[in-house]
């Protein structure tokens, strides 16, 4: 029974014309007459996505990983305006300025605009990043349509836009964002990774080809995913040779060199970061500094978490269409990443649409009954009609996702976004001059989203050469009390304290015998995540400041 129900989607688009009982779109047109679809053309399918990706970078209003500030807009606002905090990673060149000189185009045209106000700097670059989110959502749908057919490849899209972590993540401004459109884009464009029968120019593989390239150049860890295509792609390329000496070669030469020179600009001096990057993180793990999980944490959490109530349909997908290639990059990074002691979401997120992609394929076997004899129906109006398990599961789907996605873009840790665009106001009003952060490292957004450049500190954590060793971080969450009154001892008094109220508790007294009085307090989770439970973010504010 399952064999036959899975054979209502073809394993590929040649098969899905011949095998599969879903209209094609051309006699669907013919038996019903001209009609508007919304998924007619590419640019029609792009439009749709943009709008949809733009309303869900406004709707993403919390924190979510350092990096998203730290890592591209605090070093993109300092290239276009002249200061912003740069981490001790730039100071050890495991990072490339390629991802964050996107952002400092995007910041020198506010500026040259005067559209450099509090709300443009919050909002913009996540409404910038949804141009490349969209093309992301285009080309699943592109590369569903060459796997699976056209049926397929709208239930795709529908799970790539409904599901909960990419609402949540991926017009974020973080390079794994970018990392993950590059990935889809690059994928549509590698013969080994379509169907034997699709027909495709050489030069789609240089396509391919260069924006992996352009992918390691963002984030070189995404050279674990073209490893696999790359090692596919010489097993079944004829001219291997070719392949290797005239489009692997010159192509990663001149992605790679470009990348170096850039960095040669922005470092003042010549710096390899992949090799540096691979050193830190791979070689001496030093990406362990930050926590590690067991080794199967990807497995039972982390990326089932992210995949989330499409996780059945998902694997169904992969049995049912028994594409092992792309159900095989998805196990290879998998695995790959559960070797190292650090692990985050993030990291794999370059795989979840591929997930998605087969829970698309699960979902349009859905829209085809089976009869008592095995025989499949056809239905009358197949695009207007649904099976029973049809609907149930697009039910399922949406009352699993569409909450988890708004309660975590909307609710869950806002409270350190809230706050720095609340100080960025009172600094245009002149009510703010100095800003001291008693709060672990990195907790909120810095001068990319406050935009003066007036005094702030915050507690470092920059890793230390010697073993067990605590930073200033970690020794004030230790003791904030103790922290506290020996900074105090050398401190210029700033205007404005702001720390997390489990801190605020026990530094009540401290404050106000400092001359400091609460102004302001904002909501910031209702449970914990990593530490005790944060639940809002407190200002303090110098008595007659």
């Amino acid at each position: 029974m399952r064999q036959r129900q899975s054979s209502a989607v073809s394993s590929s688009a040649n098969a899905n014309r011949t095998q599969n009982p879903i209209p094609t779109k051309s006699q669907q047109q013919k038996k019903e007459g001209p009609q508007f679809d919304l998924l007619a053309s590419p640019k029609n399918i792009y439009l749709f996505c943009l709008a949809f990706r733009m309303l869900n970078a406004l709707l993403v209003q919390t924190y979510f990983n350092p990096d998203e500030h730290w890592q591209a807009l605090e070093v993109a606002h300092r290239i276009t305006f002249g200061f912003g905090h740069l981490t001790w990673e730039w100071k050890k060149g495991i990072r490339s300025y390629l991802h964050p000189l996107l952002f400092a185009f995007l910041y020198k045209v506010l500026a040259l605009l005067g559209l450099d106000t509090p709300w443009f700097m919050v909002k913009a670059p996540r409404l910038f990043q949804s141009l490349f989110s969209a093309f992301g959502d285009l080309y699943l749908y592109k590369f569903s349509v060459i796997l699976f057919g056209d049926q397929v490849a709208k239930w795709a899209l529908f799970s790539q836009l409904t599901n909960w972590f990419m609402f949540f993540c991926l017009t974020r401004t973080l390079s794994n964002s970018l990392e993950t459109v590059l990935t889809i884009v690059s994928l549509y464009y590698w013969p080994c990774i379509r169907p034997s029968s699709s027909k495709l120019p050489l030069e789609s593989r240089k396509w391919g080809l260069l924006i992996a390239a352009l992918a390691c150049a963002i984030r070189p860890t995404s050279a674990i995913i073209w490893l696999y295509v790359g090692v596919l792609e010489l097993f079944v390329s004829r001219d291997k040779l070719r392949f290797i000496f005239l489009e692997v070669a010159p192509i990663g030469v001149l992605v790679l060199g470009l990348t170096f020179l850039i960095d040669r600009l922005m470092y003042g001096s010549w710096v390899l970061v992949p090799l540096n990057f691979l050193r830190f993180n791979f070689l001496s793990s030093g990406g362990d500094y930050y926590g590690t999980h067991k080794w199967h944490w990807y497995f039972t959490q982390g990326f089932s978490v992210m995949v989330f109530s499409f996780l059945p349909f998902s694997i169904a997908g992969i049995l049912q269409s028994k594409q092992w290639k792309l159900s095989g990059l998805i196990a290879w990074v998998l695995v790959l990443y559960s070797v190292l002691g650090h692990k985050e979401f993030r990291f794999v997120l370059p795989v979840l649409p591929i997930a998605l992609i087969f829970s698309g394929y699960s979902l349009t076997a859905l829209k085809t009954s089976v009869s008592g004899n095995g025989q499949r129906k056809k239905l009358a109006d197949y695009h207007n009609k649904f099976s029973a398990k049809m609907l149930l599961a697009i039910f399922f789907l949406l009352a699993t996702n569409i909450p988890m996605a708004l309660y975590m873009s909307l609710v869950h840790q806002r409270g350190t976004e809230d706050v720095t665009y609340y100080l960025s106001n009172e600094v245009v009003e002149g009510k703010v001059t100095d800003i001291l952060f008693l709060m672990p490292c990195h907790a909120t957004p810095y001068y990319s989203t406050l935009h003066r450049n007036l005094p702030m500190r915050f507690l470092d954590c920059t890793p230390s050469e010697e073993k067990g060793i605590p930073d200033e971080s970690d020794q004030f969450m230790m003791d904030p009390v103790g922290f506290a009154s020996e900074f105090a001892k050398n401190w210029s008094l700033p205007s404005h304290i702001v720390l997390f109220d489990s801190e605020e508790k026990k530094l009540r007294d401290f404050l106000v015998s400092h001359s400091f009085k609460e102004i302001q307090r904002f909501f910031h989770a209702h449970f914990k995540v990593d530490r005790d439970l944060q639940a809002s973010v407190v200002v303090y504010a110098l008595t007659g400041s």
